[in-house]
């Protein structure tokens, strides 16, 4: 670990990059981690919030961006497409403006305003797609073909490694591991990246048990939380169902197979949250000055659903800004 070096920087061993990479980066990492006095638990139980919120962007996808763009760069791209329905697509597209690289960026013609003109902001061509999010990948992966490169958080493996951060970041800023996370699930890279991170600890000797991980996703798009309760053949079956937790409709998510790999009943469990409960739970948590975008709703939902039950302490991932929330 390299001390020396800014936010998540200092990992930068385990990023793959070459030597002479360039780096590509706006301050993200070291996000805050806070307590929280949590109705829902017990007297005394430890709960926390981590606020990848507050990332350059607004959202924890600035992790798996800064990695990413890295690599791009050390492979001398100079132009790529990427599909999003929001975040993704306002990460890549601050980070593609930081690296000088020429962005383009498909999102659903229902993709949040505030995102879509965050997009733009920074001078990325911004590609509507009627439908739903689904179409807008299928629109990319056809630009794809015909040889522009893909720039895809969810199907590189490269901003991984950067998600991995937020697990080492939570060892340090605990102490110790956490006993649970609790993190949303789209394509699922999130808490893909947090196990690996976990996973890379323990191998260092560093952490004697990972973290029981809880994905969530909301029911109206609930995938990998079907293939957890009733088998991998019943994704097949998921509903693409309209949700304001935009950030976790997908229907077939890229990391699905690998987390249901990696997250075993007994190390970890999926929840599926109803649509009436995601807004009261994110104007409670605007209530109690955290004002994020309802994705970020999911991981408190689920913990009132499982305190008590989950090993302590409690991590609950925020994962964007309420700012990119609205018409």
């Amino acid at each position: 670990m390299d001390h020396s070096a800014p936010g998540l920087w200092r990992h930068r061993h385990s990023f793959g990059l070459p030597a002479c990479a360039p780096v590509v980066s706006l301050g993200e990492g070291d996000t805050p981690l806070i307590p929280v006095n949590s109705r829902a638990g017990p007297d005394g139980e430890a709960v926390w919030l981590k606020l990848d919120s507050l990332n350059p962007t607004g959202s924890y996808k600035d992790r798996g961006s800064a990695v990413l763009l890295s690599h791009l760069l050390a492979r001398g791209a100079a132009a790529a497409v990427e599909d999003s329905s929001g975040n993704a697509g306002a990460s890549f597209a601050a980070y593609a403006a930081r690296a000088g690289l020429r962005a383009r960026v498909f999102v659903p013609e229902s993709a949040a305003g505030p995102k879509r003109s965050q997009i733009e902001a920074y001078g990325a061509e911004l590609v509507r797609v009627p439908g739903p999010r689904s179409a807008a990948a299928e629109a990319v992966w056809q630009e794809a073909k015909r040889g522009s490169v893909y720039a895809s958080h969810a199907y590189l493996p490269f901003g991984l490694a950067g998600i991995a951060t937020l697990a080492y970041e939570l060892w340090q800023q605990l102490g110790r591991a956490p006993g649970s996370v609790i993190a949303p699930v789209g394509h699922g890279g999130l808490l893909l990246g947090i196990a690996r991170g976990f996973q890379t600890l323990e191998r260092a000797g560093l952490i004697t048990a990972r973290p029981y991980l809880v994905g969530v996703q909301a029911a109206a798009c609930a995938p990998v939380w079907l293939g957890f309760t009733a088998g991998a053949a019943a994704m097949q079956s998921a509903a693409e169902g309209p949700t304001v937790a935009e950030g976790v409709r997908v229907r077939r998510p890229v990391r699905a197979a690998a987390l249901l790999r990696e997250i075993l009943p007994g190390q970890g469990t999926f929840v599926a949250v109803a649509e009436e409960r995601i807004l009261p739970a994110y104007r409670d948590l605007a209530r109690q000055g955290l004002h994020v975008e309802p994705t970020s709703a999911l991981p408190w939902c689920a913990y009132q659903d499982l305190a008590g039950s989950l090993p302590t302490p409690v991590v609950l991932v925020m994962t964007g800004a309420g700012l990119k929330y609205g018409s």
